[in-house]
């Protein structure tokens, strides 16, 4: 189970950890942290040296109800920050969190190597011509209406069910444009209550019958913190729990602000089931 980044195949049938970098004021957990170019490095190097596989770099919001910016400003948020890392971390292998194609192109056209689309397409009528056209790797989740409606989308006939039937579809579409390496995100916390969201985690495994990589995104969300009556700042150790889970599930790329922490748990899971 691999995929090409920019000529290097990557194996995801071991278990890999992307880091997230928001380039935004106003992510859930870190907006603002990373604006400035100092902290951004220190941040990367500190992703790469605890291990991480990815950097996934984001320059929109998607929390609930976060302001959708103009694709200009997503531009001036992510190219520069791409360049910047690429510059002092030439190896590095960079995913580009946006949901708008002239975004993924320009990126990918300034070295990044990976597409992560929270809308898997629905958003931009655009993309899945640009991914093709590029042959990048595509991450595609699962979300209802935007996130500004998605809280409102929460009723399912059968959750599991439904959430395969749009993959289905979904890689269908990807197929016919000509996309070859396709990741699944099943979306945490995307147009999904706290009761889904664990029972999407506790049939995670259901989701192996695509044959596709899976990326979990469970990092100090709210399907954590509201069941530990805390925050996301004190969710650290919930995320580990559910990312250990995760892994048992079929998980192949862990999602996480905290990078150190997820390699510990994939290289438990490793030791422990001899991968």
């Amino acid at each position: 189970m691999t995929i090409n980044c920019k000529g290097q195949l990557i194996d995801l049938s071991m278990p890999k950890v992307m880091g997230i970098l928001n380039v935004t004021p106003d992510s859930f957990y870190d907006g603002g942290s990373f604006i400035l170019d100092k902290n951004i490095l220190l941040q990367v190097e500190k992703m790469l040296t605890d291990g991480a596989a990815f950097i996934d770099i984001g320059g929109q919001s998607s929390k609930p109800n976060a302001t959708i910016i103009s694709v200009d400003e997503e531009l001036k948020r992510i190219v520069p920050v791409v360049d910047l890392i690429l510059k002092n971390f030439p190896e590095a292998i960079l995913s580009i969190d946006t949901f708008n194609s002239k975004v993924a192109q320009i990126a990918i056209e300034n070295g990044a190597a990976i597409i992560n689309d929270i809308s898997a397409g629905s958003l931009d009528d655009k993309m899945f011509e640009t991914v093709a056209k590029l042959q990048v790797p595509y991450i595609i989740m699962h979300m209802r209406g935007t996130p500004q409606t998605m809280q409102q989308m929460t009723n399912y006939d059968d959750l599991v069910k439904d959430i395969l039937f749009y993959f289905s579809e979904k890689v269908a579409k990807a197929r016919s444009f000509g996309i070859n390496d396709l990741i699944i995100d099943p979306g945490f916390g995307f147009a999904k209550t706290v009761e889904q969201n664990f029972e999407l985690l506790n049939k995670l495994d259901l989701f192996q019958m695509l044959e596709l990589p899976i990326l979990v995104g469970l990092s100090r969300k709210s399907m954590i913190y509201k069941t530990l009556e805390t925050d996301a700042e004190n969710a650290l150790n919930g995320t580990s729990v559910l990312n250990t889970i995760a892994l048992t599930k079929g998980a192949n790329i862990l999602r996480v602000h905290d990078v150190k922490e997820a390699m510990q748990c994939v290289k438990l899971y490793n030791q422990m089931y001899g991968v």
